[in-house]
């Protein structure tokens, strides 16, 4: 078993690394167009505000792309040199909201211990597990209700992560980090005061805020269904393993192919998972070639939907649950 993990591994590594021509034909397609959206939107809102905000949400879609471009910066495999790298990372973080070195660090916290209990917290969606629900107090356990709560967690979240969770460093990061995220936020507010000078204020809710918001929804939503199926993969230090948390523990969201298109393959997240450093367009090639990855748990859009009711995750029977089924069956308080 260890040397299939091991030859794995060994496979899908010539896959790794970017292509100059592929990463600029995919810049192209997808920043420039963004732009014009935009302008196009600012034209459109003085002829009707509601076809402002029409092509605001489909400028939400190349923000999405534009993400994925920021996010694989963040894994250093969209360009071949890291102050290239580093350069569009802090780009694109500036167009989606996202600081870059505060966001990478997070982000590969969340690499390294997905699916490992004891590394939950970073970068990633709050789960429980049945016992820790069950013995925490009634004021956590609303909480974290609140949370799960699709409302909360689909339409308030965007705005969460652009004004809290995308604003402040935690109080273990470096002078680096910190000044990096201080410079974006102020770079932010000039970019978008500089906006709502020109467009003016309503001009910018209809042009802006639709696409930020769709986009970052999009987002949350993607992060979750991605790790949050059925029969997902968490365990103990002493158990875990890193393939086996990245084939059993990342979906594989087989998505139409314009949707496929719009967020950059990254439905292919058990692939990303075992190898980070294999850039969004190779994605799909990597699956298709590689067969062991075909046994990953493969979700379409409309089995996706029926994940919104796992809350809880189950240790001993290795899935998640309902709060309903945690009532009828793990539930001893009363």
């Amino acid at each position: 078993m260890e040397k299939e993990k091991k030859n794995l591994l060994k496979t899908v590594k010539p896959f790794a690394g970017s292509n100059s021509k592929k990463s600029i034909i995919q810049i192209i397609g997808t920043l420039p167009p963004l732009f014009v959206l935009l302008t196009m939107a600012a034209f459109l809102f003085y002829v009707h505000w509601s076809l402002a905000i029409l092509c605001s949400v489909v400028a939400s879609c190349f923000l999405v792309r534009t993400f994925i471009i920021f996010h694989d910066c963040c894994h250093g495999s969209y360009l071949k040199k890291k102050k290239n790298n580093d350069l569009l990372g802090n780009i694109t973080g500036l167009m989606t909201t996202f600081p870059y070195t505060k966001w990478r660090r997070e982000h590969m916290a969340h690499h390294a211990g997905s699916g490992n209990l004891e590394k939950r917290g970073i970068g990633d969606i709050w789960v429980m597990t049945v016992e820790e629900y069950r013995e925490s107090s009634r004021i956590d356990r609303l909480a974290y209700r609140a949370y799960r709560n699709p409302f909360v967690m689909f339409v308030l979240g965007p705005f969460f992560l652009v004004f809290i969770s995308n604003r402040f460093n935690s109080k273990k990061a470096k002078q680096k980090e910190r000044l990096n995220t201080w410079m974006h936020n102020i770079l932010l507010v000039v970019l978008h005061g500089s906006l709502i000078y020109l467009l003016g204020p309503a001009a910018y809710f209809a042009v802006i805020v639709p696409m930020v918001f769709i986009s970052g929804m999009a987002g949350i939503w993607l992060f979750y269904i991605q790790h949050t199926f059925e029969d997902s993969y968490f365990e103990e230090p002493s158990e875990w393993e890193f393939v086996k948390a990245s084939i059993d523990g990342s979906s594989f969201y087989k998505l139409p192919k314009i949707l496929q298109w719009v967020t950059g393959n990254i439905g292919y997240h058990h692939v990303h998972h075992l190898n980070p450093g294999i850039p969004n367009y190779s994605l799909e090639t990597t699956h298709n070639n590689v067969t062991p990855l075909h046994h990953a748990t493969s979700i379409t859009f409309k089995e996706s939907l029926a994940s919104l009711k796992y809350k809880l995750y189950d240790e001993r029977r290795k899935r998640f649950i309902t709060f309903r089924e945690f009532s009828q069956k793990y539930d001893f308080s009363g």
